[in-house]
């Protein structure tokens, strides 16, 4: 603990630009608050953001819960896994396959978060996938894809297969393994994330009555984008991000140290 300590003293704020200090405080407050919802899977698991105008991405410290990551602390990598700059961290090497390949093709996702869930891992066990069951459903749904399991995420060559089965959605069912999303910002790649997680919770316990479930029509699911935007005033994730923060800096304040 001492270097976890030791390093949170140390603020890269003024020696980062006001662009890469803005997502590296994003990108801590995602980790805080995937801890706040019990989404953290221990020290596995990981969020990406890319810093703007460069092709390097920021992403914890491999050892560090995630309720100890800081703006500081995150560890600054290229599309190659080589850092940037210095850090005593290393990286978790299936967590830079995993992001390495989706920033490599996704220039817009410039946050990628993943999950080990239980729910939704039970969910990717679950040959039919996301059910379109629940209001959170169709939203997952109008952008959603999967990706089949081919073990511990460490082989380069299954980078190609996941770009493909990602293409262009926003939420991806890792197969057997969890969750993925990805997002334009940080506060969208959460709030994608959320319903996500959401969706796969409400399906296991709907699934645990042993009771006929009831489908949502299709004609409303071809209505999930337009209902979403009336739902969030426009604003989207802008609706629901400044309130996640003001609640984190009550419960879990220093992730923007």
């Amino acid at each position: 603990m001492n270097a976890v300590h030791s390093l949170s003293e140390i603020s890269l704020k003024n020696k980062v630009s006001a662009e890469e200090w803005k997502v590296r405080v994003e990108l801590a407050a995602s980790y805080r608050l995937i801890a706040m919802y019990g989404w953290d899977d221990l020290v596995f698991t990981h969020i990406s953001a890319k810093i703007p105008g460069t092709e390097h991405f920021l992403i914890n410290p491999y050892g560090l819960m995630f309720e100890e990551v800081t703006a500081s602390n995150l560890v600054k990598i290229d599309l190659q896994g080589n850092k940037v700059e210095e850090s005593p961290y290393d990286v978790n090497p299936a967590g830079f396959t995993i992001h390495s390949a989706i920033h490599e093709v996704r220039h817009d996702a410039n946050c990628v978060m993943h999950t080990h869930t239980a729910a939704g891992i039970a969910v990717s066990t679950q040959k039919e996938g996301i059910l379109p069951i629940s209001q959170q459903s169709i939203f997952v749904l109008s952008s959603l894809a999967y990706h089949d399991y081919e073990g511990v995420a460490l082989n380069e060559e299954e980078k190609p297969r996941l770009q493909a089965d990602l293409g262009r959605a926003n939420n991806l069912v890792l197969r057997n393994h969890g969750l993925l999303t990805c997002g334009k910002s940080v506060a969208d790649a959460f709030l994608t994330m959320y319903t996500l997680q959401r969706c796969c919770e409400i399906q296991v316990r709907a699934q645990a009555q042993n009771a006929e479930l009831i489908p949502i029509p299709q004609a409303v699911l071809d209505g999930a984008a337009a209902s979403m935007k009336k739902a969030t005033n426009g604003a989207g994730a802008g609706i629901a991000w400044p309130a996640l923060l003001r609640k984190l800096d009550r419960v879990n304040p220093g992730y923007d140290a």
